[in-house]
């Protein structure tokens, strides 16, 4: 079954031209949404992506319908890659039922891959002159000797023969901040 996703961020907005579009492309059933992209949590795509079987497909007319972010166009592909189900975006021209719209969504994956791993790089680099200046304080501690569950734990520790994952069941700190301190 072909299955069409119509999206718009503001309940004023119309949903028309993307229905009429996904109709020309012959979908046989249409959800509808009114929510913003950055929004996660998309009910009625959820709902949608849970009904759909290997072999479906899922057609949009942009892609900026299924997520407002790079991250979340990429996690959703997978997610319908690896379940065998097709992806159809009616302004770019792909179609991951055939091979050439494989390759443009592999392409597209890629270059993400490549500015995700650069923002890293560029991270690490941040990181590495603010040590060197004396001015990287690294990630503030939660969970310093000061801290009460800790403080507890240790006393705990010392004091009784409890073993340390009962300790920690105790004093809700995980044994690695216990073995840390």
């Amino acid at each position: 079954m072909i299955f069409g996703y119509a999206r718009v961020s503001a309940f004023d907005q119309l949903l028309d031209s993307q229905i009429e579009q996904l109709r020309e492309a012959n979908v046989d059933r249409i959800v509808q949404e009114k929510v913003s992209g950055i929004h996660h949590q998309k009910e009625e795509l959820t709902q949608l992506l849970d009904q759909l079987v290997k072999g479906d497909t899922l057609m949009v007319t942009r892609m900026d319908r299924l997520g407002r972010n790079t991250k979340q166009l990429l996690e959703l592909i997978e997610e319908l890659e690896a379940r065998g189900i097709h992806l159809v975006i009616l302004n770019l021209g792909i179609d991951t039922r055939t091979p050439s719209g494989k390759f443009i969504l592999t392409v597209m994956s890629a270059f993400s891959e490549l500015d995700r791993t650069m923002i890293k790089e560029k991270q690490q680099a941040g990181i590495a002159i603010a040590k060197r200046k004396g001015i990287y304080k690294g990630k503030k501690q939660k969970f310093t000797l000061k801290h009460d569950g800790v403080r507890h734990a240790i006393e705990l520790h010392e004091t009784t023969n409890k073993p340390v994952k009962e300790i920690c069941k105790i004093t809700n700190i995980s044994e690695a901040t216990f073995y840390r301190r």
